[in-house]
């Protein structure tokens, strides 16, 4: 029986890479029935598919949809969903047949999902592009790194993952409201203006005459000495976040230092960063997390992804799960009376072709004729 938040919420998602799979993951986290399309040319994946933990949790279909009869099939399928989601540069689904106006004139409350770097439109819309570049037009990638060294790309999260989180909550705000008025609508989800969103605090600071466009010299790229990443004796790194004037008086108290410059001003900031590194680089990581644990002082240690799903605080959270023998982050938020829950393993293309379409309502002739016509697989 399907359970969680979203359990009477029905996602069609064409096959797709980064942002798209990982909304998909978030709805399928919180109950949602989510049927992945797969294409016979499948989509390129850094995993195998049995280890892409972003497909978890929902079935697959293989639809070729260059075929008009692997159109019309998921055109009937759009008439059961809520939400239809897509990735695809501008105007490829209108020509594949199944676009926004095709499938409001099938189901007028469906919500029509749309998910690329640059947007529907605007002079770079039908260009490629990747993360790394969508946050470099957005000023984000400008702000990360050191001072006098090369902006440094953060993993593919700011753009692809964060958009994909603010997919799925702009996907759930067109699908309340089109439960009120029985009308569908599109989301035009772009990367540019998701990256330019999270960085709203950076652009009040620019306003306020707090920030310097210089990287690695501002309160939150490193440059503040109290919130920053030191050297330990061992080659291990800590991360210190002492912004608040009592969380710092701790951190100084407990690396047991005296004496030094005040904070406040900037000028200090050498002077400071260069007792806390010298600090940090007499002990161990071990022995200065130990030093820490505990504390107000806003210190901890950096650590790997393998060391990370030991720690003992992610642990007791269960930040950290194994399902399908794959160790993977868990579903959040977490819901008090409606929990969550990795439902299901990656699946393979096509793997529930039949099953999935018989669940939405076609006969097991209509299958067979599909199969037939090479429609599906």
């Amino acid at each position: 029986m399907a359970s969680g938040p979203l359990a009477t919420l029905r996602v069609l998602e064409i096959a797709s890479r980064g942002p798209g799979p990982f909304a998909a993951m978030l709805l399928a986290d919180m109950g949602a029935d989510v049927l992945r399309i797969d294409r016979p040319d499948p989509v390129n994946s850094e995993s195998p598919p049995e280890f892409d933990v972003l497909n978890r949790g929902r079935r697959s279909a293989m639809i070729d949809l260059k075929k008009s009869a692997g159109v019309a099939t998921l055109l009937r399928l759009v008439e059961r969903a809520d939400v239809l989601m897509e990735g695809f540069r501008p105007g490829v689904a209108e020509r594949l047949g199944f676009g926004p106006d095709v499938c409001a004139g099938r189901n007028p409350r469906l919500v029509f999902g749309r998910v690329t770097g640059w947007g529907q439109d605007g002079p770079y819309a039908a260009m490629a592009g990747h993360d790394i570049d969508y946050i470099a037009l957005t000023g984000v990638l400008s702000a990360i790194g050191g001072t006098g060294s090369a902006p440094v790309p953060p993993l593919n999260l700011v753009g692809d993952y964060a958009g994909g989180a603010i997919f799925a909550f702009g996907l759930l705000c067109a699908v309340l409201e089109a439960r009120d008025s029985g009308r569908g609508q599109i989301v035009d989800t772009a990367m540019v203006d998701t990256t330019s969103l999270l960085a709203a605090h950076v652009h009040a600071l620019i306003a306020a005459g707090h920030w310097r466009s210089e990287r690695g010299t501002n309160l939150l790229d490193g440059g503040a000495p109290f919130y920053s990443v030191y050297e330990t004796v061992d080659g291990r790194f800590m991360a210190v976040g002492a912004l608040e004037e009592k969380f710092y008086d701790e951190l100084v108290r407990r690396l047991g230092l005296r004496d030094l410059p005040p904070r406040g001003d900037r000028a200090n900031w050498p002077a400071l960063r260069q007792r806390f590194a010298t600090a940090f680089g007499a002990r161990t990581q071990r022995e200065w997390t130990a030093i820490f644990d505990g504390s107000d002082a806003c210190v901890a240690p950096i650590l790997s992804f393998d060391e990370a799903a030991a720690h003992p605080h992610n642990v007791a959270r269960g930040t950290f799960t194994e399902f399908a023998s794959v160790r993977q982050p868990a579903p959040a938020p977490r819901l008090s009376r409606t929990p969550t829950r990795v439902r299901s393993a990656p699946p393979l293309p096509g793997q529930h072709t039949s099953e999935v379409l018989a669940d939405w309502g076609y006969a097991p002739g209509e299958i067979d004729d599909l199969r037939r016509a090479g429609a599906i697989r």
